[in-house]
């Protein structure tokens, strides 16, 4: 019996077939996006009851599970991110769609979660995933990338966010690996334990406030990069080399890859 519109019911033995076939199929074809958002949805029950108990736990978070909000072209022109003043998170993350030629309508629909609730809450995290981005002034090149997942991991131990963390960095070239162990782990480390539980943020309502004030509100220290000394200057929060991004880089966009030959 389906339970929501895109959902495929499956068994046990076929979700761990799926698990399997996707996990390869994504390291030997990472260009296939269906390979990553099969492999997060079968592998990310637990996770996904923790990140629901902790958002019924939160006023904010009650809300969005009440609302059930979408971010995708139809719901983002009708909203009023649009007409966000300078200097805030609804300026900043239009840039980011900008610069990065980003749709948020690319967000593959969740399909192998056999719970209504809990299939949104994993449709909720794949729409927030470039908000996240734009909010802790990371870039999309790779040392961003797991920067981002390391957050990610922290707060709600999705597998995938986990294994990108922990695994990513052999990946680094070694100015960037020194550079990720000296500055970007220790910070990952300490945005993911102390911000606030991310999916309890309302991002709809927050496009007009202030940058810098929602970072702060959020307990999210100043990104280790050239942002935190000047965090209006939002272009400094976007891809500059794109020799840094190779096409195996799948693990590292999760849910919502984005892949540049």
């Amino acid at each position: 019996m389906t339970l929501y519109s895109s959902h495929i019911p499956t068994s046990w033995f076929q979700k761990s077939l799926l698990t399997l076939g996707s996990g390869l199929g994504a390291f030997f074809n990472p260009t296939r996006d269906e390979f990553i958002a099969t492999f997060g949805e079968t592998t990310s029950n637990q996770a996904l009851v923790f990140m629901r108990r902790k958002m019924v736990e939160d006023p904010e978070g009650r809300r969005i599970l009440r609302d059930r909000p979408l971010i995708n072209s139809q719901t983002l022109s009708s909203s009023s991110l649009r007409h966000s003043p300078a200097e805030s998170f609804g300026e900043a993350y239009l840039k980011f769609l900008e610069t990065n030629g980003v749709s948020p309508d690319s967000r593959k629909r969740v399909q192998f979660v056999d719970d209504e609730e809990l299939a949104y809450v994993m449709q909720r995290y794949r729409e927030v995933h470039d908000l996240i981005h734009t909010l802790l002034g990371m870039k999309t090149n790779l040392l961003g990338e797991i920067t981002v997942k390391w957050v990610e991991g922290l707060q709600f131990g999705l597998p995938m966010c986990v294994t990108a963390g922990v695994f990513g960095p052999v990946r680094l070239k070694p100015k960037h690996r020194q550079l990720y162990l000296r500055t970007y782990l220790p910070w990952a480390q300490e945005a993911g334990r102390t911000s606030r539980f991310l999916l309890n943020v309302y991002f709809e309502e927050r496009w007009h406030q202030d940058l810098c004030q929602l970072r702060k509100e959020l307990r999210i220290p100043d990104p280790p990069n050239s942002a935190a000394t000047n965090p209006y200057d939002v272009s400094l929060l976007y891809r500059t080399d794109k020799s840094e991004i190779s096409n195996t880089d799948f693990i590292f966009e999760a849910e919502n890859r984005r892949i540049e030959n």
